[in-house]
């Protein structure tokens, strides 16, 4: 009963070893491994076998790091791992590190794959560097101090900074830093004949300006491709400042006018007035008359020429004079 017990048990452990064993032999990738040591790169299987573990494409890896041995660039086998896990492009990484390498460019892998990780294109990036890219800005207007407006088109020639890429801001600014720059060269001079005979005075004034720190980039040139004469909008500007001073001045003659006219209706009112009072004061005075007579204070004299008076003018015989009581 005991030597099956044993029989039993050492039957189950060797059949654990088994599994263990094809399971241990499936985790190592035998034709990469013997890939990598015909390459002449140093890796072992256990190094194979904890890369699928944790899951990581062992194929890829491996081949990206025989192309970084073999271009001569050290980096260890275990960074490439972590910038995969950290959601990097190894592959990108090692192609910019190769490019800049073949130019004379300063670039390890770990500034590299900062730059990838910061969310831009690497190899994009130094080949940008070997090769200056050209943007085109859209049309600027910008108006000189003789009040003409001028348009200008300019190309921007730039190339990427590896060490402002990181944090460094991107071809928006230059536009908008470069459209600046030439507003205020244009608004610096006295004419714009002047600038339409020296355009390389927008070119001085943008270059010496630097406008590209801060950037991802660094201006290489800036080239003048066309200059339009557009509006004088410092005449415009005094017609509507003329006009609007001409508005204000007839506001103010017509606020003139109507106080004129209220004062004026005022002065008609007044001598209405006026003349209400004049005709009451007329109305009274019979009033005045008829009182004094009333109280004794007005006496009635006969004429005493009456006898004459009566043969000159006989129709007038009954004719009387008044006068105060106390008149002789």
């Amino acid at each position: 009963m005991a030597s099956t017990i044993i029989v039993t048990v050492a039957v189950l452990l060797l059949i654990f070893c088994v599994i263990i064993t094809f399971y241990a032999l499936s985790l190592v990738p035998f034709g990469i491994y013997f890939q990598c040591k015909t390459s002449g790169v140093p890796i072992s299987m256990f190094q194979l076998a904890m890369m699928n573990i944790r899951k990581v494409p062992v194929g890829h890896l491996i081949e990206t790091y025989i192309r970084a041995r073999k271009a001569n660039i050290r980096v260890e086998l275990t960074r490439l791992e972590v910038h995969y896990l950290s959601n990097g492009n190894i592959g990108n990484v090692i192609d910019a590190i190769i490019s800049a390498s073949r130019s004379n460019l300063s670039l390890d892998f770990e500034q590299a794959a900062a730059i990838d990780l910061a969310g831009r294109d690497v190899s994009q990036a130094v080949r940008m560097c070997v090769q200056p890219r050209v943007l085109k800005a859209p049309e600027i207007q910008a108006v000189a101090k003789d009040g003409v407006e001028l348009k200008v088109r300019v190309n921007i020639t730039v190339r990427a900074n590896l060490k402002t890429m990181i944090g460094g801001a991107g071809e928006d600014t230059i536009l908008a830093r470069v459209g600046e720059g030439i507003v205020s060269a244009i608004g610096s001079c006295e004419k714009h004949s002047v600038v339409l005979n020296s355009p390389d005075l927008i070119t001085k004034h943008v270059m010496s300006c630097g406008l590209d720190s801060g950037t991802a980039f660094e201006i290489v040139s800036l080239d003048i491709a066309d200059i339009d004469v557009g509006r004088n909008i410092g005449a415009a500007l005094k017609n509507a400042q003329a006009i609007a001073d001409k508005q204000v001045a007839e506001a103010r003659a017509e606020g003139r006018r109507a106080i004129a006219e209220a004062l004026t209706q005022e002065n008609k009112a007044a001598e209405q007035e006026a003349r209400a009072k004049l005709v009451e004061s007329e109305m009274r005075v019979p009033l005045a008359l008829a009182e004094t007579f009333r109280k004794g204070k007005l006496i009635v004299k006969r004429n005493q020429n009456r006898k004459r008076n009566t043969a000159m003018m006989p129709d007038n015989s009954s004719r009387m004079g008044l006068s105060f009581g106390d008149d002789d």
